[in-house]
């Protein structure tokens, strides 16, 4: 649906003009295209260490996709551990967490349970691999909010720039409008790429990184209520704090299925 909305935007814009008597041909500039465009890239590049820009296509392809984190089969899955745990011990979680399906954060959560590991050095241990991964998605959205920022600056210079190409050259007074026109299709441009592409970029790309760290953050509370010996119900319960409202209500429908 981002690659939906993002082209509905776009083609809104485009048809409206249409629609008022535009021609689409007129907001086309290759030469404005390539100042604002180039200019951003510039500018970016120039902003975010290379290491980081090198993540950019995939960042774009990451905001396109529809990965959906279904925080209730977590439930169910942790659910189980925590049965097996109580009834055969942490050691026997050991298998389970050689199945190349598991979760890597969760793999690691486990297996310091199953190593004996105290459960606040766990809670440390995995707290600050979040942190880490929170400052690295920090790093890789400001590529995009860097490029909404300087997009419209572009977009300014290179109205300015047209101008000035404009007023130097006034001797085909009848061909004035056209050229003003089009040198204002720089900030157009700017304007539309920051506003249409880079900034909900970097939104699409905040909200999945808020949704990743509430699945850690449930992955953390389910690893330490299974090191504690918790009741399976009772770390249910605590899982449940997690859930947005829509969520909740299918788990619970699914327990009360499962009781009647």
């Amino acid at each position: 649906m981002t690659a939906f909305f993002m082209i509905f935007s776009f083609g809104a814009l485009i048809i409206a003009f249409m629609l008022d008597g535009g021609h689409i041909g007129g907001l086309l500039s290759p030469t404005a295209f390539m100042i604002v465009v180039g200019g951003t890239i510039g500018a970016t590049g120039v902003t975010i260490p290379l290491q980081t820009l090198k993540s950019t296509g995939k960042l774009f392809a990451i905001s396109m996709s529809n990965k959906k984190r279904d925080l209730n089969a977590l439930i169910a899955y942790f659910k189980q551990l925590s049965t097996k745990a109580r009834k055969e011990g942490l050691l026997a979680l050991e298998s389970d967490m050689n199945e190349d399906s598991v979760d890597p954060f969760i793999r690691k959560g486990i297996s310091l349970a199953v190593d004996g590991t105290n459960p606040e050095l766990i809670k440390s241990i995995l707290e600050t691999q979040i942190e880490q991964m929170s400052k690295r998605h920090k790093a890789q959205i400001q590529i995009f909010e860097s490029a909404g920022g300087y997009a419209p600056t572009m977009g300014i210079l290179g109205t300015v720039m047209g101008l000035v190409h404009v007023l130097s050259n006034l001797e085909d007074a009848g061909s004035l409008g056209e050229k003003i026109a089009v040198a204002f299709l720089a900030t157009m441009y700017g304007i539309g790429t920051a506003n249409l592409l880079w900034l909900p970029i970097a939104g699409k790309l905040k909200a999945l990184d808020a949704a990743e760290l509430k699945e850690k953050l449930m992955v953390i509370e389910a690893v330490l209520s299974i090191t504690s010996g918790d009741n399976p119900q009772i770390m249910v319960q605590k899982l449940k704090v997690f859930l947005d409202p829509q969520s909740l209500a299918e788990l619970e429908a699914g327990e009360g299925s499962e009781k009647a």
